[in-house]
C-alpha cells in the first residue's frame, strides 16, 4: 500500500530527528524536542488514518517515536549513572527508517550515548575516589629533615605512589563490576517488558482490523 502524505511526511520529519539525535548537540538546543513532540502528533493522526499503515510498521514508528523522547528524557538527568541506567530501557527501532539506511540510526544513537555516558559514570567514579583518598589526609609521605636516607625516601615515596594508583584501580573495576552489572540486571528487565507489551499491542492491532 502506498504511502499517504501524512505518512511520508511524518517519515521526513522521523528521519531528520534521528539524524539530529546522532549529532552532538548545544546546551539548551530546543529544535529536537519540539520535532519530537510534532512527530507524536503525527502519529495518532496516522493511527486515526483510513489508509493507515500495517500493525507492524506503525508498532516501528512508536518504538522509534518512544525511543527519541526517552532519549531526551535521559539527557535531563542529573548524573550519568541515571542517563546510562535510563538510556539501557530504551528500544531503538529494529529497521532504516529511509531506504538508504544501512542499519537503523536510532541502533546507532543507541550505542553513541551508551559509550558517552560509560565514559562519564567513569570520569564521576575516579572523580569520587579521588576526593575520597584527598580527604584523608596527605597521600604520600614527605621527606623529613634529618633522613638519614634520601634514596630510601624517595623509593618510600614511589611504593606509596604505586600502591595509591593500584587501590584506585582495584575501587573502579569493583564499582564498574557493579554497575555493569546492574545494567544487565534492568536490561533484561526490560527487553522482557518491552516483548510482552510488543505482543499485547500486536494482537490489539490485529484484533482492530479483523472488527473493521
Amino acid at each position: 500500500m502506498a504511502k499517504s502524505r501524512l505518512e511520508l511526511n511524518f517519515v521526513r520529519l522521523l528521519s531528520r530527528c534521528e539524524a539530529m539525535a546522532s549529532e552532538r548537540r548545544d546546551q539548551g538546543e530546543w529544535r529536537l524536542e519540539k520535532f519530537v513532540r510534532a512527530l507524536e502528533e503525527m502519529l495518532a493522526s496516522i493511527k486515526k488514518d483510513i489508509s493507515k499503515p500495517s500493525p507492524e510498521l506503525l508498532i516501528e514508528y512508536c518504538r522509534k517515536v518512544d525511543f527519541l523522547k526517552g532519549l531526551l528524557e535521559a539527557e535531563k538527568l542529573p548524573s550519568p549513572t541515571e542517563k546510562a541506567l535510563a538510556n539501557q530501557f530504551l528500544a531503538p527501532g529494529r529497521t532504516p527508517t529511509i531506504s538508504k539506511e544501512r542499519t537503523p540510526v536510532t541502533k546507532t544513537v543507541h550505542l553513541q550515548t551508551q559509550a558517552r555516558y560509560t565514559g562519564e559514570m567513569r570520569n564521576e567514579l575516579l572523580e569520587k575516589i579521588s576526593l575520597s583518598t584527598n580527604s584523608s589526609g596527605d597521600l604520600y609521605p614527605r621527606k623529613r629533615k634529618g633522613s638519614t636516607s634520601d634514596d630510601k625516601q624517595s623509593s618510600t615515596e614511589l611504593d606509596a605512589m604505586l600502591q595509591h594508583h593500584h587501590n584506585m584501580q582495584e575501587k573502579l573495576a569493583e564499582e564498574m563490576l557493579r554497575l555493569t552489572q546492574n545494567l544487565k540486571n534492568n536490561t533484561l528487565a526490560a527487553q522482557n517488558v518491552i516483548k510482552q507489551d510488543n505482543q499485547v499491542e500486536l494482537q490489539m492491532q490485529r484484533a482492530h482490523i479483523l472488527l473493521q
